[in-house]
């Protein structure tokens, strides 16, 4: 049964988790690891997309088939979990899960196994009906299809529901199942090309919270 003050999907990365910096310091311990450049906070945010083999293969500037892919992402992933104990929810998390009237679940394209223990050490559990990560060895892929899954186990339709999260890879999601999206400047994209996409826009958790509450 739908939720009457509407459900709230929140992503994780670069959303409700500020690991921009982290983020981009493992993509260059990627990069590294095959001589390739290395690429600046201003610059990934500006040039990252899915599937990230194609943003690889792109600053890399040769193809990368699956293989490639799948040892890039092992030590990008590496990286990633060293660094992970110093990163910090972004300042307004809290205070914008909290503004939110109705029902809220998380659904991230990180592992599952690895984010469901994380989103429990920083206290949010609680506060999601359910927490969803990629049950798949290899990333990269578009969040459109897990975001079907996700709702479908929730029993929530799209046009009852709306997402907020800070790529277009976010907003294309929504789309594809006819739920809504607010896109957050404060994460991993380009805050220029998020504002460009047409869809509502804030700089803040909590503004996309107070957007959000429109929409439903």
């Amino acid at each position: 049964m739908t939720p009457a003050r509407g459900h709230l999907v929140w992503d994780w990365n670069g959303t409700l988790l500020d690991d921009l910096d982290l983020v981009v310091r493992a993509t260059n311990v990627a990069f590294a690891s095959v001589g390739g450049p290395s690429v600046t906070v201003d610059e990934h945010r500006v040039r990252f997309r899915r599937p990230i083999a194609d943003y690889y293969a792109d600053m890399l500037g040769r193809a990368v088939d699956a293989e490639a892919f799948g040892a890039l992402d092992r030590i990008f992933h590496d990286a990633y979990r060293a660094g992970l104990t110093s990163c910090a929810l972004a300042e307004d998390a809290t205070a914008a899960i909290a503004a939110w009237p109705g029902t809220q679940s998380l659904l991230s394209m990180w592992f599952h196994d690895e984010l469901v223990p994380t989103v429990h050490t920083y206290g949010l559990t609680p506060h999601f009906a359910r927490v969803d990560g990629l049950r798949a060895a290899v990333g990269g892929g578009f969040k459109a299809g897990w975001l079907a899954k996700h709702l479908a186990e929730l029993g929530l339709d799209g046009p009852d529901v709306v997402l907020i999260g800070d790529s277009i890879d976010d907003a294309d999601a929504a789309m594809s199942v006819g739920a809504h999206c607010v896109l957050y400047t404060g994460g991993l994209s380009d805050p220029a090309a998020l504002r460009a996409s047409g869809h509502p826009v804030a700089d803040t958790l909590t503004e996309a919270v107070t957007l959000a509450t429109t929409l439903r």
